[in-house]
């Protein structure tokens, strides 16, 4: 394991805190660099998970600029402890959740607890390693009408039930004339997508995830083994983890009226599509590089689906049936939020 090497940020409510046992360089993505796909997967053997829920989150107010809530006693006790016999971890993936008053708390070692690709890979170079990860969000959380970004180095957006982070953006650039890279020194203001583009390589698994240079495994999308280790594989609302902000995040599924627990399950929509419009100066327009493969591609349209700008929405869910505000994981653009509506 690496040596330990931290960064601390002050507790504000809802600031989410990782903690890793790697060099601070390692979070500044510089691992989203040069990368092809692989499908490769090999197994995991069977998990020990346990999951403790003793209670059920209630609404404590109804404002409309602002809306508290309180997670405690969901899932408050969520541990997992698991061999992973894929080939490229081969190690136990641990995760322990906790709750005070004030907070909910996160230990884990980094590793996934499911399926995972072949890495290093012909487009991913990185080796999974176990990191030492902390993390802590608030239990209080509070929904306003602030739209806050959280795609920086420092500034994840969540962080999953089994202490995996979510990271949906890249180091990637390119510059108006259309130099680009995937990882390092920034060329310019044209950033690159993971996810939803097939010009750019950048050896993402099934789960959208992939490998930093200092070992650190993390999300870019729907982390899929997770979500089928969770819902045993069931189409069903889906609990994946926690936001920056302390709300929680659900992959995919949602109800169809978002009050009506009664109502079916189906799969949750974005609100964001592709420009019908290259923006000016845009590198090699569509012809090299098609529509979707810069972040600057795509466009928030009020309506146009499910969700609002940072992929969320006030409705009921299995853990919290008087309603909460929630985020969700979704199969297009943004993939993962990529800001938070809550208090920090």
């Amino acid at each position: 394991m690496n040596t330990s090497n931290t960064f601390s940020t002050s507790h504000r409510q809802a600031h989410l805190l990782l903690i890793v046992a790697t060099a601070l360089t390692g979070l500044g993505l510089t691992a989203c660099g040069g990368g092809d796909d692989s499908t490769s997967t090999s197994t995991t053997s069977t998990s020990t998970t346990s999951t403790t829920t003793t209670g059920t989150g209630t609404n404590t107010s109804t404002g409309t600029s602002t809306t508290a809530a309180s997670t405690a006693g969901v899932l408050c006790n969520y541990a997992t402890s698991a061999f992973n016999s894929s080939a490229s971890v081969n190690k136990t993936a641990t995760a322990t959740w906790s709750c005070s008053s004030t907070l909910r708390s996160l230990t884990a070692n980094g590793l996934p607890d499911h399926d995972v690709g072949t890495f290093p890979n012909n487009d991913n170079p990185n080796t999974i390693s176990a990191q030492t990860i902390s993390a802590s969000v608030t239990v209080t959380p509070t929904a306003t009408s602030v739209v806050t970004p959280r795609v920086g180095a420092m500034d994840k957006p969540g962080v999953a039930l089994n202490g995996i982070a979510f990271d949906p953006g890249t180091a990637g650039t390119c510059s108006d004339a259309g130099a680009c890279q995937q990882g390092g020194q920034s060329l310019g203001s044209w950033s690159l997508e993971a996810l939803g583009q097939t010009f750019f390589k950048w050896g993402t698994d099934t789960s959208n995830a992939h490998v930093q240079p200092n070992g650190m495994y993390h999300y870019h999308g729907i982390p899929e083994g997770l979500v089928t280790k969770l819902s045993n594989g069931s189409k069903a609302m889906t609990l994946i983890g926690w936001a920056a902000d302390g709300f929680p995040i659900y992959a995919r599924y949602g109800y169809t009226t978002p009050t009506d627990a009664s109502s079916a399950i189906k799969v949750v929509t974005s609100s964001y599509r592709t420009k019908s419009t290259p923006d000016a100066n845009r590198p090699a327009t569509t012809t090299t590089y098609a529509m979707g493969t810069f972040t600057q591609d795509y466009e928030y349209v009020v309506g146009l689906g499910d969700l609002d700008e940072c992929n969320g929405r006030t409705g009921v869910t299995p853990e919290f049936p008087k309603g909460i505000y929630h985020y969700y994981a979704t199969d297009t653009f943004p993939h993962l939020q990529r800001c938070v509506k809550g208090k920090l």
